[in-house]
């Protein structure tokens, strides 16, 4: 597997390589915004270092804090098949590795440093690489690493920006040489820009619910003057009482919050084939919204996720622990797109290191702040198909006030999470913004010729960028309000702009300086609904009327010879491979290259263009009476017998039967049109191709996928 760094990946993995050879500077701090890729960049610097003859075979230690992280991490460098990499299973076997001298990559847990003897290893070719630095290195691990390798390189990583109160990572990792103390840094701008990672945005929900932890404080000293407890009776009752976890897991509050999640993500996020995390605040809360979300979802539909410890009940522990290898089939589970599992509910767990791009929103009800809220919500940023922001839904109240949620030093940290009202007031004018290349343009003209006023009104590359950058915010801030009701006015202008862009948009990123965005799902799916600029309609009405034809013939309209030529285009795009309509392509192409050469006259192009255009339509009146006469079962089976290799089945009428069987169960009437329908017949399908142990094959999955959708 070849991997191609990003260049956020290839500028920190060669600074990091450059200051080990020059051997001046012995530490560096690495900023890089989370989900963009700081795993990978280790295994980029550690294969470098590795290699690198000027360092005599040093050892590389990747240095992790917690044992999920060294599992993830030691997967990404097999993966990659990284050499030589061996991780560590106890915290004797690290010591043996650096006192035996080993000359490897060791990935390690900074846990595995306790008692750690000092000068273990006193080589100056020993590079550490220390993942989420700022939490790595506080306490007495840190400094025990530090005494056992005095001669060490150090590089600290972290994906949330370092407060200059945090004195310990900035005097652990950062170099007086760096600007800033960083000697790379990658921030949010940065990966929103190119695109390496999606905005986030929040939503209250419930304001009602939300903790007002002032309030609550003022009740209860009020309550301990009223009652005339001493300091020391009130700390017991208060402790006894844990006033803010009985409120926050009240059963009212907590079903209250369910049916609101039910409701949200029912209309927000499963419809687009998204799945959400659930934090509470403690591990009995989440089994409480389990329990409440089985009310308004199949069981199967979450899954709680939380470690139980020696003193919890051997009743709670049978039901709800889980261990390694079973909280790595759940994400395993959460990241398949068919498996019926949509929540994952935590605590504390897969906050931190847990990459499930399928993930869009997550529904936070408890209290966290900087680094840890930052690394959490962060779970929703990463890409996936047709995702275009995470989404935090905030029953807490954390972002409440925003600044002091996200307390860091870091110029514009604040903005790293947007709240949703604020994009509802920027609506108007994005929409302005985006209406203003086409002032004098009718938008009621339908069909061909609306299109091709507004694509005059742009012909240039240069307007058509500054259209496209006007309509990309516009399409950004639209995808993250839908279904909002805000949107309702706008509809038909947004519809009507949607259009336009996919009409002029090219076919490459060889047109134009702007690299032009493939359209979201809501906009896609707003576009499918409503363009009717059908080429069926505009060939009948060319080709099909012998009046019209001799019209041309008579007094040839350039305008409707190009509408027939764009028509004759956009359909045999749509063709695929049929062998008759790519033989027609290639005259249309073959006549049109004549035409730009001045070989064919005017009246002979016209007259060769209504003959392909009689002949496209004919060959697909005889495509349909073929269709007709086969029955669904009749075109999959001819499919799996034309795909037939020794591992598949040689009973190719039980596969197919049972294809049908399944379809015919969850499809309904116009199922193709919507996402929902799509989802279910794909699912139904990969599950008949796994009892066959054919669900691997993606080429006959698609080919399957596509006989289906046409035939039934």
């Amino acid at each position: 597997m070849k991997i191609i760094p990003r260049f956020q990946q290839y500028e920190g993995a060669n600074k990091i390589v450059e200051r080990v050879v020059e051997g001046k500077i012995k530490k560096g701090l690495i900023w890089h915004f989370q989900g963009s890729g700081k795993s990978l960049l280790m295994v980029f610097a550690a294969q470098k270092l590795r290699r690198e003859a000027k360092l005599k075979s040093p050892t590389v230690i990747v240095l992790v804090d917690r044992t999920d992280l060294d599992t993830q991490i030691s997967g990404i460098f097999n993966a990659a098949d990284i050499a030589n990499v061996e991780s560590t299973e106890s915290i004797r076997e690290l010591q043996q590795m650096l006192e035996r001298d080993t000359r490897k990559i060791i990935v390690s847990t900074i846990h595995k440093f306790r008692d750690a003897k000092p000068n273990m290893n006193t080589r100056d070719n020993i590079i550490v690489l220390v993942d989420e630095a700022h939490r790595t290195q506080e306490g007495d691990l840190g400094r025990q690493m530090r005494a056992a390798l005095p001669n060490a390189f150090l590089f600290g990583l972290t994906g949330t920006p370092v407060n200059k109160a945090d004195k310990n990572t900035f005097w652990a990792f950062g170099a007086e040489e760096d600007q800033g103390g960083y000697m790379s840094r990658y921030t949010f701008h940065d990966s929103i820009r190119d695109e390496a990672t999606l905005p986030l945005h929040f939503e209250p929900r419930l304001v009602d619910v939300h903790i007002d932890k002032e309030s609550l404080d003022k009740a209860f000293a009020d309550f301990k003057e009223s009652q005339a407890l001493s300091d020391e009776d009130a700390d017991a009752l208060n402790k006894k009482s844990a006033k803010m976890a009985a409120f926050l897991k009240s059963p009212e509050r907590i079903e209250k919050i369910a049916e609101d999640i039910a409701i949200h993500f029912m209309e927000k996020v499963e419809p687009h084939g998204f799945k959400a995390m659930i934090v509470t605040p403690d591990r009995h809360a989440c089994v409480l919204y389990k329990e409440a979300l089985d009310e308004h979802f199949p069981e199967a539909a979450s899954k709680v996720v939380i470690s139980t410890t020696a003193n919890d009940d051997y009743e709670f522990k049978k039901k709800w622990g889980i261990d390694k290898s079973q909280q790595e089939k759940v994400v395993d589970e959460f990241n398949d797109a068919s498996s019926e599992l949509k929540f994952i509910i935590v605590t504390a767990k897969l906050l931190t290191g847990f990459d499930a791009p399928i993930c869009q929103t997550m529904y936070l009800d408890k209290s966290m702040k900087d680094h840890t809220l930052l690394q959490a919500i962060c779970r929703t940023n990463r890409l996936y198909p047709g995702k275009t922001f995470g989404c935090i839904v905030d029953y807490f109240g954390v972002f409440d006030d925003a600044a002091k949620a996200l307390e860091f030093d870091e110029l514009g940290a604040q903005q790293i999470i947007t709240n949703l009202s604020e994009l509802r007031e920027q609506l108007p004018q994005a929409m302005s913004n985006a209406l203003s290349h086409f002032e004098g343009v009718d938008r009621t003209l339908q069909g061909f010729e609306g299109l091709e006023a507004a694509q005059n009104a742009i012909a240039t590359n240069e307007k058509k960028d500054a259209f496209a950058l006007d309509f990309k915010f516009l399409f950004k801030l639209w995808e993250s309000l839908s279904p909002d009701s805000v949107l309702n006015e706008y509809n038909q202008d947004y519809k009507w702009l949607a259009q336009v862009y996919e009409s002029v948009k090219p076919a490459s990123d060889s047109t134009g300086k702007l690299l032009w965005l493939t359209l979201g799902a809501q906009t896609t799916k707003l576009i499918h609904d409503n363009v009717h600029v059908g080429s069926v309609h505009v060939l009948d009405e060319f080709v099909m009327d012998a009046d019209i034809i001799e019209d041309i013939f008579n007094n040839p309209s350039p305008k409707k010879v190009k509408q027939l030529e764009k028509a004759l285009i956009e359909r045999f795009k749509g063709a695929g491979d049929l062998p008759t309509f790519k033989s027609l392509s290639e005259r249309l192409e073959a006549l049109r290259d004549k035409a730009e050469k001045g070989l064919v006259a005017s009246i002979d192009f016209v007259k060769e263009l209504c003959k392909i255009a009689k002949e496209t339509v004919q060959a697909e009146k005889e495509l349909e009476i073929d269709v007709q006469e086969k029955s669904p079962t009749a075109a999959l089976s001819e499919l799996f017998l034309e795909l037939k290799t020794d591992q598949t089945p040689a009973v190719v009428e039980r596969i197919v039967a049972d294809i049908d069987a399944i379809v015919r169960i969850v499809r309904f009437p116009g199922w193709q049109t919507t996402s929902a329908g799509e989802r279910e017949v794909q699912k139904s399908l990969r599950k008949a191709l796994l009892k066959y142990k054919l669900h691997k094959d993606q080429e006959l999955f698609d080919r399957a996928y596509a006989y289906i959708k046409e035939y039934y």
